[in-house]
């Protein structure tokens, strides 16, 4: 699964591309990619015709394109309220993106041969004035082997000045996210009976953070996986959130220099940033600290890679 790098890394290349353009033609050509919108790709494509995209959004492993109005469209909820027809009024709505297992999103040219698994395609005007020169002619496509995944309209939190789908609204900020609360984290971790590596998971606390960079942060940290949180001092809850925002941010940057401008990926070419992962992946090679090598431990239907040396288990209560 796409955790937070890999997610900014599609941000940054769809705010380039796409934000800003006028939708022309919405085009489903899966059922399965717009289950989540409950009137059906019908409904779909034709609240979109016409808005136009604002700036793209994310939070956490979340991500998703606010739409306003750009001519005469639909201005009303996603859930199928009767609408009404009105120029240039903002929606409150926003289309949000579900990766799942092997979704991407690419701007092609519209000329570009279709891949085997494209669902949606996204025609733009290409009329607006601040558009880029180099996104005429291209389009937007939704491809995803495995139909996991998928695109959504939901109306967004009133007030919210991210445009916050309502779906999403449980989903708390991530460790990059100016905003981010370290106090109240630390606060919840106290309190909380669960282990630390299912708290960095879990993203009502701490959003993006997956099974990839939790084993990284917690390797950097010398932390076990299953150290119960409320043994954690402020000190170490500090020193690991740190380590949290050191990782991802290493991964955003590599990320970031390997991106294609016309391939807007996120679990291929962008990639996770391997050739620096300290543990995961690595059971059996040294740890790159005290040379004992690393274990892979099945964990919560996943697996848990950490050094027996540096990261030693807690002892049983």
């Amino acid at each position: 699964m796409p955790e937070l790098p890999e997610v900014e890394v599609v941000r940054r290349g769809l705010a380039r591309w796409v934000s800003g353009r006028t939708i022309d033609t919405v085009e489903v050509r899966h059922p399965r990619a717009v289950r989540r919108h409950p009137a059906g790709a019908d409904d779909f494509a034709a609240r979109l015709t016409g808005l136009r995209i604002g700036p793209a959004r994310r939070r956490g492993k979340y991500l998703w394109l606010p739409v306003t109005g750009g001519g005469p469209a639909v201005q009303s909820a996603a859930e199928g309220i009767v609408p009404v027809v009105t120029p240039d009024v903002t929606h409150g709505l926003a289309i949000l993106a579900h990766l799942g297992m092997s979704g991407q999103l690419l701007v092609q040219p519209q000329d570009a041969p279709d891949e085997k698994h494209l669902r949606i395609r996204i025609r733009f005007a290409d009329t607006d004035a601040d558009v880029p020169a180099e996104a005429a002619g291209t389009e937007l496509r939704f491809i995803d082997q495995r139909t996991f995944g998928g695109l959504s309209l939901h109306d967004t939190v009133p007030g919210d000045p991210d445009l916050l789908p309502d779906v999403i609204a449980h989903i708390a900020r991530d460790p990059l996210d100016p905003a981010f609360d370290d106090a109240a984290l630390r606060d919840a971790l106290r309190r909380r009976r669960t282990t630390i590596k299912r708290a960095l998971l879990d993203q009502t606390l701490i959003s993006g953070v997956g099974n990839i960079y939790a084993d990284e942060a917690l390797w950097r940290a010398k932390l076990h996986y299953d150290r119960p949180t409320a043994t954690l001092t402020r000190p170490r809850t500090a020193e690991l959130l740190g380590h949290v925002r050191e990782v991802m941010t290493a991964a955003l940057a590599v990320g970031g220099t390997s991106f294609d401008s016309l391939y807007v990926n996120v679990n291929g070419e962008s990639g996770y940033f391997e050739r620096s992962l300290d543990a995961y992946g690595r059971e059996d090679e040294p740890c790159r600290r005290c040379g004992t090598p690393i274990r892979r431990r099945p964990w919560m239907n996943r697996s848990s890679y950490f050094c027996p040396r540096c990261q030693r288990p807690p002892r049983p209560s």
